[in-house]
């Protein structure tokens, strides 16, 4: 057969002559997105979004079907061929109804793979899930013990009784993990770029992670005594061991990562300097100020921020609180410190909320099991006056307070009731309220309007060249952990990509997301959540030992095992949302009704479901053409057509058990083979 020349983007291609523009891409290492072709079928053209445009001719061409030409000039990606394919895409998805991934991991702040990981410790994988949740999060034992757990918030799970225990999980299959052959990852070759990351929290060490398995040079700078950061120094031991902090921060540092503490930037080292002496900067400082009342006597000696409390008891000192204490906040900080006083001998804790137990931002599990330890509760009451006796507080005069309309977050305000007022004596007083951001030795960056480091929320550029930032120092100021590391993995890519020369904002990925409503999981058989296992309150108040004793394998895999399944099983293979992603997808544009159909077994070994089929045909003419059985077509005209399965014989039946070509094929996840 004679051969032609040709151009695709501006790449000269000798090829056959009467071969299609999309074989001779494909075979020169251009890809041109296509949903309906495949090559062992005839062509059918019936997804549109293979188009491209040829020099000198005024439509675009279906690349699947037009062939090429001696001398064609082609652009596979111009402005109006993106344009196309954009809303051919858009107009595929309106339609389209499915969880591409679990509610669980949208979420997550860090995108961990929950439903993922949770599959593979049911199936007895736990070395395999740490992996799994590692390409996101490099530090499951520790946040699987204190993550406040957004994505047991959406697990679907509580719509049949309870949600799956997402975060135990986690801390289960990493101290498994940690017991032999640890997941280790591969760390790239290097690339002669060094980093700095000022700060060795849960932020910093993430960032350090993921920067060194990319291959460059990484020095975590801390003013603290040891890695670890608020996880290390804010968090008690009974709820983090520091055993399990460090043993995380030593698998950092064995991938190369150099880390030096008692390094404190404006003092020992500054900002300048890290910048001369580094290609990038990243400053993941934390939020370690604790945040006053603003009540008159706050100067007296007795009272103490959460954060400052905590982190001296974390440092191996043991202050002298007296018998009587009150916390002041009702967040998981001031159930720390009132549970913290408990262990370091005081007799009566009271935490001073100025809303009721229902508006408490604390896990409820903390609340109860501060309550269990004897801790007392005094809600609708908040400090008006701290009272001192020769410099050192003795008493706190509290306003009584009533519930008012709701606040900007939904929660109803506080209200102070006239000249009502109640007197409790205490010898100490701690304040967690909340947490504020030290900027010193960071001048030169700009800072918001509430004194906070200012930084990009896509690129996390600052106002400096070649600083970025992340974390509970930026921004919208202190937040949970959790979501320090999710930024923190997402800089990475940024940095990453500062480092070679290119600007690489984080954008958030398009995902198709199903509504699922409690009358659909009516069919699903209840089992209770595994209770994880605790020791006795009169105990615990004794020892800073974890409180938490563990899942079994068993109970781990059970509890595991409850897990729904949400999100879709093709998505990582899933040609529609890759695609989609491609080009930035908007199909609200074009809402209106969706075919929503219930998902049907009748192909004996697969499972179908109608709902996420584009109507692309493959499954239809892979049957007829390949495996030679025409068991499916398309029933109906129009926007309601769908793809039934009709068979005529029980020898077609047992061919169809074992045959999955038409899965093979399906670029949406619509159809999967049923596990036995």
């Amino acid at each position: 057969m004679s051969t032609i020349k040709f151009t695709i983007d501006g790449k000269e291609i000798i090829a056959e002559n009467g071969i299609t523009i999309l074989e001779a891409a494909t075979k020169n290492g251009i890809e041109i997105p296509t949903l309906c072709y495949h090559e062992s079928v005839a062509l059918y053209g019936a997804c549109g979004i293979c188009t491209v445009e040829a020099e000198g001719i005024p439509k675009l061409l279906r690349a699947c079907s037009a062939k090429v030409s001696d001398g064609m000039v082609i652009h596979t990606n111009s402005e109006r061929v993106k344009k196309s394919r954009k809303i051919a895409l858009e107009l595929l998805m309106s339609d389209h109804t499915g969880d591409c991934v679990g509610p669980c991991s949208l979420n997550c702040p860090a995108g961990t793979d929950c439903q993922g990981y949770v599959k593979l410790i049911s199936e007895g994988k736990f070395h395999e899930a740490v992996a799994l949740i590692k390409e996101k999060l490099p530090l499951p034992a520790s946040i699987g013990r204190v993550c406040p757990h957004p994505c047991e918030t959406a697990c679907r799970r509580q719509m049949v009784e309870e949600s799956i225990s997402i975060a135990y999980l986690k801390a289960f299959a990493a101290d498994e993990d940690m017991k032999e052959n640890a997941f280790v990852p591969e760390v790239a070759e290097d690339t002669g770029k060094k980093v700095a990351i000022i700060g060795g929290g849960p932020a910093g060490l993430t960032a350090a992670y993921f920067l060194r398995t990319k291959g460059h040079s990484v020095t975590v700078f801390d003013a603290m005594p040891e890695m670890g950061g608020m996880l290390r120094y804010g968090i008690p031991e009974y709820r983090l061991p520091k055993k399990v902090v460090a043993a995380e921060v030593n698998q950092i540092a064995s991938l190369g990562v150099e880390m030096k503490n008692k390094v404190k930037i404006g003092k020992d080292i500054t900002l300048e300097d890290l910048r001369n002496n580094y290609d990038a900067v990243l400053v993941a400082i934390g939020a370690w100020n604790s945040m006053g009342t603003r009540c008159v006597g706050e100067s007296l000696d007795g009272i103490v921020g959460g954060i400052d409390f905590l982190r001296e008891v974390n440092m191996g000192a043991k202050p002298d609180i007296g018998k009587k204490v009150a916390v002041v906040g009702g967040g998981n900080t001031a159930m720390d410190a009132c549970r913290t006083a408990r262990r370091l001998g005081a007799e009566e804790v009271y935490v001073i909320y100025r809303r009721t137990r229902d508006e408490m931002p604390a896990e409820k599990i903390e609340i109860d099991e501060a309550e269990e330890e004897g801790v007392k509760f005094k809600f609708l009451t908040n400090p008006a006056e701290y009272v001192g006796e020769n410099g050192k507080v003795k008493q706190i005069k509290l306003q009584i307070m009533e519930l008012g309309e709701p606040d900007s977050s939904g929660r109803r305000s506080p209200v102070p009731v006239e000249g009502k007022f109640e007197y409790l004596d205490v010898d100490t007083v701690i304040t967690a309220i909340g947490q504020k951001v030290n900027v010193k030795g960071f001048e030169e960056l700009e800072l918001n309007s509430r004194g906070i480091i200012s930084a990009d929320e896509k690129t996390f550029r600052t106002s400096v060249e070649g600083v970025f930032a992340v974390g509970d120092a930026t921004n919208k100021g202190a937040s949970i952990a959790i979501e320090a590391i999710g930024e923190a993995e997402k800089a990475s890519k940024v940095i990453d990509g500062y480092l070679l020369g290119m600007e690489i904002p984080y954008r958030k990925p398009f995902v198709s997301e199903k509504i699922v409503t409690p009358e659909m999981l009516a069919d699903k058989e209840k089992i209770a959540r595994a209770k994880m296992p605790v020791r006795k309150a009169e105990e615990r108040v004794k020892t800073f030992d974890e409180i938490s004793l563990g899942f079994t394998k068993e109970q781990a895999m059970k509890e595991a095992s409850r897990c729904l399944r949400c999100g879709c099983h093709d998505y990582h293979d899933c040609k529609l949302i890759k695609y989609a992603n491609w080009y930035d997808i908007k199909p609200e544009r074009f809402a209106g009704m969706k075919n929503i159909f219930p998902k049907e077994r009748k192909l004996v070994s697969i499972e179908r479901d109608q709902s996420k089929c584009i109507l692309c045909g493959l499954c239809v003419r892979v049957c007829d053409e390949v495996a030679k059985k025409g068991i499916l077509g398309l029933i109906g005209r129009g926007f309601t057509t769908t793809i039934k399965p009709e068979f005529k014989n029980d020898d077609v039946i047992s061919f169809c058990k074992d045959c999955h070509k038409c899965v093979d094929a399906c670029p949406t996840g619509a159809l999967k083979i049923i596990e036995e």
